[in-house]
């Protein structure tokens, strides 16, 4: 196993902030909180992000910032690992969640609709329980160094957005209606162009519930600052699941949409180099994960339709676990411990020095 003594916990990212008094810390830590979505420690690939989603919709750069500074509130006052709140590590799932909540309760998806005080006040107390969330899931996942990824927002949102039909001033979104799945016919011959560009650029914006190609490609306009391969790797999992949604035929307002790709693109630039060192197997194990993902998927929103509830990011939190557990067993890929990881970048550096150290001592002798 590859391994060192880098902390990850706080590498900033990008062009360093003066050294200012910690109140003043604050937006540097929510912006982070944003980037680590993508799993980037990043302030600045934080902020072209929050510009993006401000660009789309104001209502939801506003829902992301609530999500963020209330879980990552929480966890300071909860006296949570301090480098682990300067690194954002406890605002994404509370992005997540607050950009969620309003976009699924929302009667208009695409822009949201400016939630009542009471959907503000869910929105706060779900973001909050995330922190909760990632702390337990922290703890016992510890012994098998293992992330928790996105699952904080995933178990945060189901279980909150499966309340609602029991509170009448809460009223779910037109996208929570019930319906039986039924078998996709004749889809193959409606694609076009469009349905390209639009799908990919969905596919990485859909993330952050953007239902806007041009978003999409600016959030990975701010993944390539921080790092050039997870942005290509961002891309190449839109683009691996857009194509393997129209292989099999799948409907082509939802290919358009993105529906298959986020969850696919975050799996790319977990596997494509952040958890796993970047070697050609490593490669190879990625593009496996982004084509499974693509049908995980698909099988979760068919098996949650008849409810009304959504996937979220959950094929990419089941999928990249299940990978990354199976590590141990797999002696010809190079896996990065989590307290390690920084860029892709850094961590296939650091391996190719270990390797030339190695081959420089030469074989060991008895």
């Amino acid at each position: 196993m590859f391994s060192h003594n880098v902390t990850y916990v706080f590498r900033p990212g990008g062009v360093a902030l003066p050294d200012i008094p910690v109140v003043h810390r604050w937006p540097e830590w929510t912006l982070r909180g944003i980037s680590q979505v993508v799993f980037q420690n990043n302030w600045l690939t934080g902020l072209i992000i929050l510009g993006a989603i401000f660009y789309n919709s104001w209502v939801y750069g506003v829902a992301c910032l609530v999500g963020t500074v209330t879980s990552t509130v929480t966890a300071v006052l909860l006296k949570a690992d301090r480098n682990m709140v300067k690194a954002g590590l406890f605002g994404f799932n509370g992005a997540l969640l607050g950009i969620g909540l309003n976009a699924f309760m929302s009667q208009n998806f695409t822009n949201g609709e400016l939630p009542s005080w009471r959907l503000y006040l869910y929105i706060v107390l779900g973001a909050a329980f995330t922190a909760v969330v990632f702390s337990a899931l922290l703890t016992a996942f510890r012994p098998f160094d293992i992330p928790a990824l996105t699952a904080p927002f995933v178990i945060a949102a189901w279980l909150f957005i499966f309340a609602v039909v029991r509170f009448a001033h809460l009223p779910p979104g037109p996208l929570l209606t019930p319906g039986l799945p039924s078998p996709v016919q004749g889809a193959g011959d409606q694609y076009t162009w469009t349905t390209w560009y639009q799908g990919i650029g969905k596919g990485v914006g859909e993330i952050f519930f953007q239902d806007n190609w041009i978003i999409g490609f600016l959030i990975v306009l701010g993944i390539l600052v921080n790092s050039r391969i997870s942005a290509g790797m961002a891309l190449l999992g839109s683009v691996l699941a857009l194509a393997t949604a129209i292989v099999l035929g799948a409907p082509e307002s939802m290919v358009r949409g993105g529906l298959f790709g986020f969850n696919a693109a975050l799996t790319a630039i977990a596997l494509g180099g952040f958890f796993y060192v970047l070697t050609v197997r490593g490669f190879l194990y990625t593009i496996f994960g982004i084509l499974v993902t693509t049908w995980v998927w698909a099988a979760i929103s068919v098996a949650l339709s008849p409810i009304g509830m959504p996937a979220f990011t959950s094929a990419f939190v089941i999928v990249t676990l299940l990978m990354l557990f199976a590590k141990g067993f797999f002696p010809g890929l190079v896996p990065v411990a989590t307290e390690d990881a920084t860029t892709a970048e850094d961590n296939l550096a650091r391996w190719r020095r270990h390797v030339e150290q190695a081959e420089a001592r030469g074989p060991a002798v008895g």
